[in-house]
């Protein structure tokens, strides 16, 4: 017999071979029916697998995000079978699941796709899928491995790199193909598909391998779901950030400046400095000092820091100088800095903490095919700061950074989040550097700070930064998407490596403990959030113009202008619309610009000295006095600018 402990800590005991899906079925038929993954002691295995000894099982559903990997890696299997039926000399490659889907990549040869493919592919695998085929999982030697791939070169690859004993195909239909597991129970549970583009994609992500193409798909178990989805995708087209941002003349690329290096046009430039603003007012608050920091440093630096070696590699190259072996790097990240800054003094622990701010612009660099809009580029800036505390101080340190962030969030309508604690990848020591006991004390610091703060988290080996662990936000925006941002990592290191220190109270020299934190995380990437998540419709405080002022015609210019004054004094952001246009195309060209409210004026306002208010959207407001739309204003403002 063996013992089988569920997630409530209900404990089963079964027969040795049980099935996951005989667990299922012991606490109900009906949840049997919806399970289609599963994890035994951290493992992900088939609803098939037999259990032979003592373990920890989490069975997963369809709405499980580990369901949905299941899910949509068995899809990739059904992609390549269909590939596969339709394009016989076509070479397959890997298909791993992503965040929303899955891919193929595959080498056509001398053949092309293109969107007038996609309707065959999804028939083929609607048709296999239909067929209700078991996925199976089966071990093979090496040998038997390189023979099924003898004629395929990128899968041979793949074997050559894997140990005898270790190797495992999965089988469904006439289909089979190298795997390591993680599947639905059969092909009939994929009810609905979409082949949603085709891009081209290096071996391995290697440039100087070859190009290959790679088939984009998503499924779901309902025809209802998918439709729901590509409404989703439609939604989400007219929120990109990129489209709105060129509309609202935010920002802009330029192929001579560079790609990945985006230029700011004045309202996007008024935007920024609103929001470097807004935090700066809150970290004076919070007792934080801005410094100024250069755009590069000398290579020892960051060899000194450890991002020499984390991005040297994969980065900007150095740059030299009319002196012979010197050095100089375009900055990675702003921290090293900020320890020299802190290296100009010297402390007691009666001056601690000290914390240190600044809006740092630091480059790396990305692939061109990385590179998308704000959230992925070459040069941007971060809302940086680093803390220098005592080890007693680290809890209410931690803490108050957490209220920090979840005031901006607050602020900027972020409401859906949970929080991860990202930690050390236990297997993987080499990625990390300082000692194991830092690490453990840095990891239950953020594990202690969050469980008192309330807040809803999970914990994710592996995900921690090289130099210590860290508490990161997963915000989830208006159309159900999430993103990471906002983090605060915990680290003993880098003071070691600088040799920062303190004198205590027992006049002893003591080492610092170092709080990394930046709630937006960088300005850019924030901003096309940002844009994306209200589709361009800022919080009041934030739009670059609160108020638009739409004259009837030239004869009321000068009353205009009066409304504007008046307005400006109250410090509401606003324009006045001159241009000799019907009032309807004014109030149109102003819904397109998200003008939050529109002033209309003619004869009658400027006779009783009114406005006539019409909000985004259409709602009318009415006539009204400049000081109730004054009020108006502020009492918004109110709603969502939360108090720190």
């Amino acid at each position: 017999m063996i013992h089988i402990t569920l997630p409530d800590g209900t404990v089963k005991t079964f027969e040795q071979g049980v099935t996951p899906m005989d667990v299922a079925k012991s606490i109900s038929e009906g949840f049997a029916r919806n399970v289609i993954s599963a994890r035994y002691n951290g493992t992900t295995i088939e609803t098939v697998t037999s259990l032979t000894t003592d373990g920890n099982l989490v069975l997963f559903t369809w709405r499980d995000d580990e369901g949905k990997t299941a899910f949509w890696h068995s899809s990739a299997h059904v992609l390549a079978q269909a590939i596969q039926e339709l394009y016989p000399n076509a070479k397959l490659t890997i298909g791993p699941a992503i965040e929303n889907g899955f891919y193929y990549d595959v080498d056509f040869g001398e053949t092309s796709i293109s969107d007038k493919d996609f309707k065959a592919i999804e028939n083929k695998m609607l048709e296999i899928a239909r067929g209700k085929h078991d996925f199976s999982m089966r071990s093979a030697t090496k040998a038997e491995a390189l023979e099924l791939y003898k004629s395929n070169e990128f899968k041979t690859e793949l074997i050559q790199n894997l140990e005898d004993g270790t190797i495992t195909f999965c089988d469904h239909s006439t289909f089979t193909d190298l795997c390591r597991g993680g599947h639905i129970p059969n092909t009939g549970i994929i009810k609905a598909v979409k082949i949603l583009s085709v891009a081209g994609a290096y071996w391995r992500g290697d440039e100087n391998k070859p190009q290959l193409t790679r088939v984009y798909g998503i499924s779901f178990p309902k025809q209802k779901e998918l439709t729901e989805y590509l409404n989703l995708l439609e939604e989400a087209k007219k929120r990109d950030h990129r489209k709105l941002g060129k509309e609202l003349e935010l920002f802009t690329f330029s192929q001579k400046v560079g790609q990945g290096l985006p230029l700011w046009l004045p309202k996007g430039a008024a935007l920024r400095e609103r929001l470097e603003n807004f935090l700066k007012a809150a970290q004076k608050k919070a007792g934080y000092e801005m410094v100024v920091t250069p755009h590069i440093g000398q290579k020892e630096l960051y060899v000194t820091s450890g991002h020499y070696a984390k991005y040297g590699e994969d980065s900007f190259q150095p740059i030299t100088t009319p002196k012979e072996d010197e050095e100089f790097l375009l900055k990675p990240m702003n921290c090293p800095h900020h320890c020299e800054v802190y290296n100009n003094f010297q402390w007691s622990y009666k001056d601690l903490p000290v914390r240190y701010a600044e809006f740092g612009t630091v480059y790396r660099y990305e692939q061109s095919g990385e590179l998308h809009g704000l959230t992925r580029v070459r040069g941007f800036t971060q809302d940086d700061a680093h803390i220098f505390c005592t080890p007693d101080q680290l809890d209410s340190e931690f803490k108050n950074v957490i209220d920090l962030v979840l005031y901006v969030f607050g602020s900027l309508g972020f409401e859906n989040f949970t929080a991860q604690v990202s930690v050390r990848d236990p297997q993987n020591p080499d990625k990390y550097i300082g000692e194991v006991a830092n690490w453990e004390k840095a990891e239950q610091a953020i594990i202690n700070a969050a469980s008192d703060k309330g807040l809803d988290y999970v914990i994710e080996e592996g995900e921690a930064a090289f130099y210590g662990p860290k508490l990161d936000f997963m915000v989830k925006d208006a159309l159900g998407r999430r993103w990471q941002l906002g983090t605060i990592q915990v680290d003993y290191n880098l003071p070691e490596r600088f040799n920062l220190s303190y004198k205590g109270s027992d006049n002893e020299s003591h080492r610092p403990i170092m709080i990394h934190r930046a709630p937006f995380g960088s300005l850019e990437r924030f901003v096309a959030l940002l844009l994306e998540h209200t589709g361009g419709n800022f919080p009041l405080w934030l739009m670059p113009t609160q108020a638009i002022i739409l004259s009837i015609s030239e004869k009321y210019e000068k009353y205009s202008e009066k409304v504007l004054n008046l307005l400006e004094n109250h410090e509401i952001r606003a324009l006045v619309d001159h241009r000799n246009e019907t009032i309807g195309k004014k109030i149109r060209e102003s819904e397109l610009q998200k003008h939050p409210y529109m002033l209309i004026i003619g004869e009658q306002e400027e006779q009783e000295g009114k406005i006539t208010v019409r909000k985004h959207g259409g709602e009318d407001l009415g006539m009204i006095s400049i000081d109730e739309f004054v009020n108006i204003i502020k009492t918004d403002i109110q709603k969502t600018l939360k108090s720190f």
